[in-house]
């Protein structure tokens, strides 16, 4: 889920990608118009499909996002063993693991044993992947190697997914009092990331413990206050009240997206965030504001306020930085975590095309591969599966061009 943390992490993402001389993985800014979506997936020859696989990790942005297109769309039964064998096999780490990227997009069993596989590859980020696979495919016969995991994974950017898997899982013992422990010690951020898991997932056993950080005057007050938010106890009223009189006011949008997803007052404190953020724009110098309410904006559209979502377009939509980049990582994750209400919402827009490409910059700026991969997969399907001429195709084939995939 965005959070102001996530936003801060974003100038660090692209001084990584910088550093590998590769351009984002959604890279719309150079977007290469597709022609026609095919109808069906398409039969490849087995030496098109490799070269193609073995261009994944290409420096050139053209080069590598026509390969990936070739491959999401060859047939499962042909690309799927040829997926699997890149992951195990390929010389190119990163070739592997955009390969494992893609393989989820086919919804292959065998899928799963590649993802056990790669929690104990070296690669950072084949392991990131493995771990985000098993939080949107929770199996409890994986929490003892999970638990054993995190007692080592320091990596900065896979503990975070390690700890999303764990948290997934449930109110299971084990898991439940090493999260708890895990949100009270440790560097902050990492902290922050076990707060982030336990709110996206609604861990209950853990509101005790958040309301105890929540009293706490410090640097992970915004992440737990909307944390609170999510898990829906509405016995964190009391504290969030409180907030609201003695918090900073960069941390108010958070308090007011928390009460709003408890469902108390949550048109007003809505309106709130939507002004907030109109005043941030137009006002140059409150830009911790200004990430606050597109953050808590963002928080309520995943929990399915179309009406969030519409507020984040007709304000970043004619914005430029500093309001557009905050507000268009907030509608991305939107698309990414609640993508029924965000193909909804562009659907319906009269200004579908700038919609899409501020859709298109949040979707650049996030390192969230293997979600994005779930988004693309979906639009996919939903394209071949709906009728010619129909209005949800053709909004499938507009963001297939526009985002590029």
């Amino acid at each position: 889920m965005i959070t102001l943390r996530s936003i801060r992490l974003v100038t660090t993402a692209f001084a990584l990608q910088t550093s590998m001389l590769l351009a984002p993985s959604g890279g719309f800014g150079q977007a290469v118009a597709p022609a026609q979506e095919p109808a069906a997936p398409q039969a490849v020859s087995a030496g098109q499909l490799q070269s193609a696989i073995d261009k994944l990790g290409d420096l050139d942005y053209a080069t590598r996002t026509n390969a990936s297109r070739i491959v999401r769309r060859t047939a499962p039964a042909q690309a799927v063993p040829a997926l699997l064998s890149a992951v195990g096999e390929h010389a190119d780490g990163f070739v592997r693991y955009r390969a494992l990227v893609l393989l989820t997009g086919f919804n292959d069993p065998r899928t799963k044993d590649a993802m056990r596989e790669s929690l104990d590859s070296p690669n950072d980020r084949l392991r990131t992947v493995a771990y985000r696979f098993l939080e949107h495919n929770p199996d409890p016969a994986m929490i003892p190697d999970l638990l054993v995991a995190l007692g080592k994974e320091q990596a900065e950017f896979v503990r975070p997914a390690l700890v999303r898997a764990l948290a997934a899982v449930g109110d299971d013992p084990r898991v439940r009092d090493t999260l708890v422990k895990e949100a009270m010690r440790g560097e902050d951020f990492f902290r922050s990331a076990v707060i982030e898991a336990l709110g996206d997932h609604k861990s209950q056993y853990a509101f005790e413990t958040l309301i105890g950080i929540a009293k706490l005057d410090g640097p992970l007050l915004d992440d737990t206050a909307i944390a609170l938010g999510k898990i829906g106890d509405k016995r964190a009223l009391e504290v969030l009240a409180g907030l609201q009189r003695t918090a900073p006011r960069t941390t108010q949008p958070l308090v007011a997206a928390s009460i709003c997803l408890l469902g108390v007052n949550c048109e007003s404190h809505e309106n709130y965030l939507v002004e907030t953020l109109r005043f941030s724009d137009q006002n140059i110098g409150f830009q911790e504001l200004l990430r606050g309410a597109a953050s808590g904006l963002g928080a309520l559209g995943v929990a399915g306020r179309a009406t969030a979502a519409t507020a984040l377009f007709e304000i970043g939509i004619p914005s430029q930085d500093p309001t557009r980049a905050p507000v268009a990582l907030a509608l991305g994750m939107i698309g990414l975590r609640n993508t029924p209400l965000m193909m909804a919402t562009l659907e319906q827009h009269p200004r579908r095309s700038d919609a899409l490409a501020l859709l298109g910059e949040g979707f650049d700026m996030l390192e969230e591969d293997l979600d994005k991969e779930r988004f693309f997969a979906r639009a996919r399907r939903t394209y071949w599966e709906s009728a010619e001429g129909s209005p949800t195709r053709d909004l499938m084939q507009t963001l297939i061009g526009k985002l590029d995939f």
